[in-house]
């Protein structure tokens, strides 16, 4: 058994759209396209004409960028749709389960939601540091848990999920569950990625993106890495054509060696900034904790979250404050220097106060 005779049925029986064949350098009169272009297409392809039903060529760059094979991968339009993709493929709606921690990215339970699976959520402890408890996490699963996800490093909390823990999870629950290892912010952390264990592990799932390290968040474009099985159901899933051309265009110049070279300059500038930042906000007296952080943000504990909230915001400088078990934390991701100072001068600003 492998980990895609757990999806739904009917989604195993489903069979990919079949799109109008599309060969270069002839006379397309089969997929009722438009004969002209407009003033505004400006892109290496023509708009009028659809683009590649799958993204071929940019999902080979993945592939070769993230260090897997192309029928292993899936182009998607961000990890969130990687979610909800994998929501659909696998949980039966008022039957099937989804397990994965607290605090921690929020469209896990919103898609499941979306899709009618249950989901349990395994608390984290602040102060162990929102260390995962694979114990926990493996109790509150049973025979209808399908999806397991891990976020490493974890949004809001920064901290990364071990390599023993991982292993440990993958092998306890072996192809009874999928295990989905959420990387958007791997780049920051510094160490291998989970795609490495592709090959020990038959029931791994792993999300990236370009939104992150890649500065690319606006195109909307990532990735799911998984058994070629599973790739080819959720690729039956996905929409036609749904990445659009000037997506493909401007990932595929992202993903060349110039540009790639400069992602990796900023990387290495935000990871210095983000260790000065973490000095610097816990020296002032209404910083309670700043946890130590593996991605391009901070989980900081202040005194009044609110009102930090509301004088950031007058200076024109916006955080994240997320409420519930974390009413009394804000999340600040890391700016340019200038960014950051303006928020340092924020802080001072309101201790003087």
């Amino acid at each position: 058994m492998t980990i895609a005779e757990l999806a739904r049925p009917e989604i195993r029986a489903l069979r990919p759209y079949e799109a109008a064949v599309q060969v270069d350098d002839t006379i397309r009169l089969n997929a009722n396209e438009a004969p002209w272009t407009s003033a505004a297409d400006r892109f290496r392809r023509p708009l009028n004409r659809y683009p590649e039903i799958r993204p071929q060529r940019l999902r080979a760059a993945l592939a070769t960028h993230y260090g897997c094979k192309p029928e292993q991968l899936l182009v998607t339009r961000g990890t969130s749709e990687a979610i909800d993709l994998l929501m659909r493929a696998f949980c039966r709606a008022g039957h099937d389960s989804v397990v994965t921690t607290a605090p921690t990215f929020s469209m896990y339970r919103h898609y499941a939601a979306v899709q009618g699976a249950a989901v349990r959520e395994v608390a984290t402890s602040r102060d162990d540091g929102f260390t995962l408890d694979v114990e926990a996490l493996l109790a509150a699963c049973d025979d209808t848990t399908r999806l397991i996800f891990v976020c490493s490093p974890n949004n809001p909390t920064g901290n990364l999920v071990p390599p023993a823990a991982l292993t440990e999870l993958l092998e306890q629950r072996g192809n009874r569950s999928a295990i989905v290892v959420d990387e958007a912010y791997i780049e920051f952390a510094g160490v291998p990625s989970a795609v490495e264990l592709l090959s020990r592990y038959g029931n791994l799932l792993v999300l990236r993106t370009l939104s992150k390290a890649l500065a690319f968040a606006g195109a909307r474009c990532g990735a799911v890495i998984g058994p070629s099985e599973v790739v080819a159901l959720l690729d039956a899933i996905q929409a036609p054509y749904a990445l659009a051309t000037p997506v493909v265009e401007c990932v595929e110049s992202a993903l060349d060696d110039k540009n790639l070279a400069a992602s990796r300059h900023w990387l290495r500038e935000i990871v210095t900034e983000r260790e000065r930042m973490a000095s610097a906000l816990a020296g002032f007296r209404n910083v309670k904790r700043v946890w130590p952080s593996a991605a391009n943000f901070l989980l900081v504990e202040v005194e009044d979250a609110p009102r930090l909230m509301r004088r950031c915001r007058d200076d024109k400088v916006l955080l994240r404050h997320f409420g519930g078990e974390l009413a009394d934390c804000v999340r600040i991701t890391i700016g340019s220097p200038d960014e950051n100072r303006r928020l340092l001068e924020c802080f001072t600003a309101l201790e003087a106060t």
